[in-house]
């Protein structure tokens, strides 16, 4: 059985050190592709924007900033509020996202308590796959 933890939430898109627009987004995390998040921009609009990236680099950029290329992640405080940013590059664009920490890291912890860390790969039935190819 497939679990599915979505939180809907409002981001920030950062323009300037001044200029934030809010931009309606969905967590998505499903057990059945458990290294990965899915983050939805725009939704209920004609073209929401798609985003898949590793849950453990926003598990581990809601401590301390990690990643590089495409997705970067850190926390920091705005307006004495802890949020925690995302640098998303794609050929379209980058864009800089601002999230309520305290949401975000609720949310993870919601699908830590269904994959915990380090057992995703058992979610994917991999050794059982393995186990019968190898018994062929």
């Amino acid at each position: 059985m497939h679990t599915v933890v979505e939180r809907e939430l409002e981001l920030k898109l950062v323009l300037s050190p001044e200029r934030r627009i809010p931009v309606p987004a969905r967590l998505g995390y499903l057990t059945d592709d458990p290294y990965a998040v899915h983050v939805t921009f725009h939704i209920n609009t004609e073209h929401p924007v798609y985003w898949t990236f590793a849950r453990d680099l926003l598990v581990e950029g809601a401590f301390r900033p990690c990643g590089q290329g495409d997705v970067r992640v850190w926390p920091t405080k705005t307006d004495g509020r802890s949020v925690v940013l995302m640098a998303l590059s794609s050929p379209d664009g980058d864009a800089l996202l601002e999230a309520p920490a305290a949401a975000v890291s609720a949310w993870l912890e919601r699908t830590l308590r269904v994959v915990p860390s380090g057992t995703e790969g058992e979610r994917l039935g991999l050794d059982d796959e393995l186990a019968q190819l190898l018994a062929r």
